[in-house]
């Protein structure tokens, strides 16, 4: 291995540990615990050494973001993958998405609340974003019926995302979580 070899593979596993630090630091403690003076203590480098791979937080947030939208899409794709097509699919990607926003409240939040800068539904849009919208859309397709299929997409992820929200935030109870679930998925399965 060559010394440039080692000095990449040295930088990409300081980019990992900045990402996964400020990960972890956010669902212990949320993200306003996320500062690059923080990150730099508990990774054990300057901040020199966090700007030069990251110009703010925003940037890091954003590395997080996209490593959540891999999982997402890890998450549904395993959720649907032995589905027939149709309710029960849309029910088991219902599903596995809530369960997904509920145990990662924090990357949830990089991923859909936080200002990352990553552009959504554009052609600079980065590949993890494009693939998870890419398995709604195989997933949904078969149900949106007269629906231009992207649209329909962006209607349902609206919702689930709405659901998520308010749940969350105690703006409506958790008791009937699975019921309004429910319901949603019934209204956007019809054929």
């Amino acid at each position: 291995m060559s010394v440039q070899e080692r000095k990449e593979r040295e930088r990409a596993h300081r980019h990992q540990l900045i990402v996964a630090t400020a990960r972890e630091l956010a669902e212990s403690q949320g993200w306003d615990a996320v500062t690059t003076r923080r990150l730099a203590e508990r990774i054990e480098y300057s901040q020199p050494v966090l700007y030069s791979h990251f110009r703010g937080k925003r940037e890091i947030v954003g590395a997080v973001a996209l490593e959540g939208f891999a999982e997402l899409t890890a998450v549904i794709r395993r959720a649907v993958a032995d589905r027939p097509a149709g309710r029960n699919a849309v029910a088991a990607l219902a599903e596995a998405y809530v369960d997904f926003a509920g145990r990662n409240p924090a990357l949830y939040d990089a991923m859909f609340l936080l200002d990352t800068g990553l552009p959504f539904a554009d052609a600079a849009t980065p590949a993890p974003l494009r693939e998870a919208f890419e398995t709604l859309l195989d997933t949904l397709s078969d149900v949106a019926g007269d629906v231009e299929p992207a649209l329909f997409v962006e209607v349902f992820w609206s919702a689930l995302h709405g659901l998520v929200a308010l749940t969350r935030s105690g703006r409506i109870p958790r008791t009937e979580a699975s019921r309004r679930l429910a319901v949603l998925v019934d209204r956007f399965a019809q054929n």
